[in-house]
């Protein structure tokens, strides 16, 4: 939805490109400052807990949006949105690491991807709420954002009748101490565990060019500079659209994993994404926005992929390894400011698309050669 959310503000609070960046901005920050707490409790508490734990304080940041809506205060919403960012920070350090260990660990890529195939889900959902929201919006003051009261609201409880699933029901703890490859970990810092190390940069660009793409395709496929442009209330369909390319990549890539490597994937599709955002920002008119569309496809395998091969064999050290993955994404807080900066600059938000370029050739090097476990 927050990729809905940025376009809708910019209208209704009249606010620029850069300035609705602070939306990715707020949610990225709490991956940030959350994930070393979060992932402190996991290692007393376990995997089942810190979920537990991510799913409440997902629900308390969605009903308090909901229940502020009256102040119409961007600032506001900002603060609730850190609030449940903290919250799904949390439960991408507890998750994650969770799905890749239950089970053999070379088939670790084929599990994350597959679960996160879900996440693909929700977000072909998500921008199908936001016209909802778009079409409620009304412009009398104190209404501007009433919208999104009841979206939020039903997210909020839903989400707490979620917790309350897993809070009732048994799964197994893994006992990282005990898991067969503690001897492959060593005592070794992590900090010189060169793959994670490398990983966690990997990671921090995968959210930075992620968040960019997704959060101004609305802007992209509505822009009057564009030579194909379509009225701002049928964006979200767009963005469904590109989410459900996502999650087809995600769920074909958990496929295609069990016959070619994971890494050989990620380099191709890395390279890929290299290749088309210079199709994207060329203003081609349909070609451009089927190249946009690919990128989406592209994209997917990579969070879980580079996750996934950032904590391999690392045993007990797993959870914290986690915590400074999820760290990294604060890259996300920072590059839809950046790609809006140069968007409000050069009055073209196509001209922003070159910038995660950079971003996707580390990646590459890294699905190349940086995920070598060296010891």
């Amino acid at each position: 939805m927050l990729d809905v959310l940025n376009k809708h503000f910019q209208t209704i609070l009249e606010i620029s490109k850069a300035k609705s960046g602070l939306i990715q901005f707020s949610m990225y920050t709490a991956y940030f400052l959350m994930a070393l707490p979060a992932g402190y409790f996991m290692r007393r508490f376990g995997y089942r807990k810190g979920i537990i734990l991510g799913l409440v304080l997902f629900s308390i940041g969605a009903l308090l949006i909901a229940a502020t809506t009256g102040f119409e205060s961007f600032w506001l919403f900002l603060t609730f949105l850190f609030v449940l960012g903290c919250g799904l920070a949390t439960l991408e350090t507890a998750a994650n690491p969770y799905t890749t260990r239950l089970g053999p660990p070379e088939t670790g890529e084929r599990r994350i991807n597959f679960s996160q195939s879900f996440n693909g889900l929700a977000w072909t959902v998500g921008p199908l709420i936001g016209i909802y929201i778009y079409n409620s919006s009304a412009s009398a003051k104190g209404e501007k954002l009433s919208s999104l009261m009841l979206p939020y609201f039903v997210i909020g409880l839903v989400v707490l009748v979620v917790a309350i699933i897993f809070l009732v029901t048994k799964l197994p703890e893994i006992e990282e101490e005990k898991v067969a490859d503690e001897s492959a970990a060593g005592g070794r810092s992590l900090f010189k565990e060169r793959h994670l190390l490398l990983g966690i940069i990997a990671q921090f660009c995968y959210v930075a060019a992620q968040t960019g793409v997704f959060s101004y395709l609305i802007n992209f496929v509505t822009d009057v500079n564009q030579k194909v442009h379509f009225d701002v209330n049928n964006g979200p369909y767009f963005l469904s659209i590109g989410f459900a390319l996502f999650m087809i990549g995600r769920m074909s890539g958990s496929f295609l994993m069990k016959y070619y490597k994971p890494t050989r994937l990620l380099a191709i599709y890395a390279l890929l994404c290299c290749l088309l955002l210079p199709v994207v920002t060329a203003n081609l008119g349909w070609v451009s926005i089927i190249a946009l569309y690919g990128i989406f496809f592209f994209m997917s395998i990579m969070f879980p992929t580079i996750f996934a091969l950032s904590i391999k064999d690392l045993g007990p050290k797993t959870k914290k390894a986690s915590s400074f993955l999820i760290m990294s994404i604060v890259g996300g807080a920072i590059f839809p400011m950046l790609m809006g900066l140069i968007a409000d600059v050069t009055n073209s938000i196509a001209v922003g698309f070159l910038a995660p370029i950079p971003l996707f050739v580390y990646i590459f090097y890294y699905a190349v050669s940086g995920h070598k476990v060296i010891r």
